[in-house]
C-alpha cells in the first residue's frame, strides 16, 4: 500500500501519528478497526463486543476478565470529533428490546470503550496506568474495495471491470450495463445525460450482485453502493468504458470519465486510507461465509477474492519504537466467520477450515508478512441453541430458534414469531469441496442444497432468579476479544 501513497500522503500521516502518539504517553490506546462486506455483521458485532465488557458477560478465554482483573468497563467520548459516534445504546435497544437486528454499517463511525484493569504481572503494574481506551472504528467493508483503485489508471479499471463482468456468475446481472456501454463513442463529446445513464447501469447491475441469491463480494467502487453525502456529485457519476484511447481527446466522454475516476480516488479514497486505514493498530475482517456457500462455488471465489483485495489494504507489521512514532502498523489481523449459529457445533471446525484455506491463499496473496493473522468460526450474537430431533432411525442435530419472517426452505416459508428446529445439514469434512476446482460436486447443484441457512431473529435474553438480564449471548467473542487486546490487558 505504501506505493499508492505519496510523499505528501506519508508526511501527512507521519504528522497525525507522531501527535496521537503523544497523547497515548498519558492515556493509553488501541485503534481497532472492524470491518467486513454487507450483512457480515459489523454493528453486532461491536455492540456484543461493548455489551459483554459493560455488562461482565461470559467471556471464559478472554484472559483479564476470567481472572477478575477488569474493574470496570465504561464508554467515553470519542477522540475524533469530526466521526459520526457508534450508537451503541439505539443498536442494543433493537437488539434486546426489539429483537431486531440493527441497521447495517453504511459509513464510518467511531466509538471508544475504556478499560480499567490490573495487570497480571507485578512489573506491569508499576508502569502501567491501570487503563486502556479501545477506539473502536467502524467501516464498510466496500469501501476498503476502493483502496486498490489508487494504483489502477482509468484504463486498468475498465478493463478490470468488464473482465470481472463476463465471469459466469455476473454474466447475466451485467448484460444490460456492458450492451450500453459498447453502445457509446468514448471519444464522443461528453455528455452529462449520457455520463447518468452509464452510471445508473452500472450501480444496478453491482446492487444486483449483492443479492442473496448471487452474494457476491468484489463490488468496487464501494460509494456507488453506499454514497453518503456524495450522491449526485460528479465524482460518482462515472462508469467504466471499452475501447479507450490512451489519450483521450479534450471534451470527449472518456476525458469526462476519467477526470470523474481521478476526482473519486484524490477526494474520496484518498482521505479514506490517510484519516482511517492508516491509523489502525488492530483489523477484524467479518465475512458471511454462509451466505456465499448457499450462493454456490463462484460466490465463494468472488469472497477470496475480495478477502485478498481487502487484506493488501492494510499496512502490516511490527513497528519498532522509533518508525512507531511515525507509522502505525497493523499488527493483528483476525479474519472470523460471521452467523457460526446458524450451524450446529459439530460443523464449526468444517466452517473454519473453510475459512482457513481461503483467508490462507488471501494472506499469501497479499504479502501480511509481519502481522499475525488468525481466523475464527464465530456468532456475536448467538441466536439459536442445540438439539436433536428423531427421524425414523436417525437422530439428527438441530438449531432452534425463530428465523425472520419471510426466510424459507423448500416450500415452507416462517412468519417470524414461531421457534423451530432446523436441521441445517454438515458442511464437508474436506474445505477444498467448496473452491472451484475442487474434487467434489458440493456446491454444483443450489436446487437442492446440502446445507439449509435461514437468518434467525436476536435470541430473548435470560434473566437470573433475582431479575438481572443476563448479557448477550455469543459463540467465541471472547477468543476474538482476546486476540484483538488481550495482550494490551496483560
Amino acid at each position: 500500500m505504501a506505493s499508492l501513497t505519496t510523499f505528501t500522503d506519508e508526511a501527512r500521516i507521519a504528522l497525525d501519528t507522531i501527535s496521537e502518539r503523544a497523547a497515548g504517553l498519558f492515556s493509553p490506546s488501541v485503534r481497532v478497526g472492524v470491518t467486513g462486506l454487507s450483512r457480515a455483521g459489523k454493528t453486532v458485532f461491536i455492540s456484543a463486543f461493548v455489551h459483554n465488557l459493560i455488562h461482565g458477560g461470559r467471556l471464559p478465554l478472554f484472559d483479564a476478565q476470567k481472572s477478575g482483573r477488569i474493574a470496570r468497563a465504561f464508554l467515553e467520548e470519542q477522540p475524533d470529533d469530526a466521526v459520526p459516534r457508534f450508537q451503541y445504546e439505539d443498536h442494543i435497544a433493537a437488539l434486546v428490546n426489539e429483537r431486531t437486528w440493527p441497521d447495517s454499517t453504511r459509513a464510518i463511525s467511531e466509538l471508544r470503550l475504556t478499560i480499567e484493569y490490573e495487570s497480571a504481572s507485578g512489573w506491569n503494574r508499576l508502569l502501567s496506568s491501570g487503563r486502556l481506551s479501545v477506539d473502536i472504528v467502524d467501516y464498510p467493508g466496500e469501501w476498503l474495495l476502493d483502496l486498490p483503485l489508487l494504483g489502477k489508471s482509468f484504463q486498468e479499471f475498465s478493463q478490470a471491470s468488464f473482465e470481472m463482468a463476463e465471469l459466469p456468475a455476473r454474466y447475466d446481472l451485467s448484460r444490460v450495463w456492458r450492451e450500453l456501454a459498447r453502445s457509446v463513442d468514448p471519444n464522443a463529446d461528453a455528455d452529462e445525460m449520457k455520463a447518468r445513464s452509464l452510471f445508473e447501469s452500472f450501480a444496478a447491475y453491482l446492487k444486483a450482485c449483492k443479492l442473496d441469491d448471487r452474494a457476491l463480494s468484489t463490488l468496487p467502487p464501494g460509494r456507488f453502493l453506499m454514497p453518503g453525502d456524495l450522491e449526485g456529485s460528479p465524482a460518482l457519476t462515472f462508469a467504466p468504458l471499452p475501447g479507450l484511447s490512451r489519450t483521450p481527446r479534450p471534451g470527449s466522454l472518456q476525458a469526462m470519465m476519467e477526470r470523474r475516476y481521478e476526482a473519486y480516488k484524490t477526494h474520496v479514497v484518498k482521505p479514506f486510507f490517510r484519516e482511517h486505514i492508516a491509523r489502525l493498530d488492530r483489523q477484524i475482517v467479518l465475512i458471511d461465509a454462509m451466505q456465499a456457500l448457499n450462493a454456490g462455488a463462484g460466490a465463494i471465489t468472488d469472497l477470496e477474492h475480495a478477502v485478498t483485495e481487502i487484506l493488501g489494504c492494510f499496512r502490516p507489521g511490527r513497528g519498532s519504537l522509533l518508525t512507531g512514532l511515525f507509522a502505525r502498523r497493523i499488527d493483528r489481523i483476525l479474519v472470523a466467520a460471521t452467523k457460526a449459529d446458524h450451524l450446529h457445533h459439530e460443523s464449526h471446525d468444517r466452517l473454519q477450515a473453510i475459512v482457513r484455506r481461503l483467508t490462507q491463499r488471501a494472506a499469501a496473496r497479499a504479502n501480511l508478512s509481519g502481522a499475525e493473522v488468525d481466523v475464527l468460526a464465530m456468532a456475536a450474537v448467538r441466536a439459536t441453541r442445540e438439539g436433536t430431533v428423531k427421524q425414523g432411525r436417525e437422530t439428527l442435530p438441530v438449531i432452534i430458534g425463530t428465523p425472520l419472517q419471510g426466510e424459507t426452505i423448500g416450500t415452507q416459508t416462517f412468519d417470524g414469531k414461531t421457534e423451530t428446529a432446523i436441521f441445517p445439514g454438515d458442511l464437508p469434512a474436506k474445505a477444498d469441496l467448496v473452491f472451484e476446482g475442487g474434487t467434489g460436486k458440493f456446491l454444483s447443484d443450489r436446487s437442492d442444497p446440502t446445507i439449509r441457512f435461514v437468518r434467525f431473529r436476536p435470541p430473548k435474553l435470560e434473566r437470573t432468579a433475582e431479575g438481572v438480564t443476563l448479557s448477550l449471548p455469543h459463540i467465541r467473542l471472547d477468543r476474538a476479544l482476546q486476540f484483538l487486546i488481550g495482550d494490551h490487558l496483560a
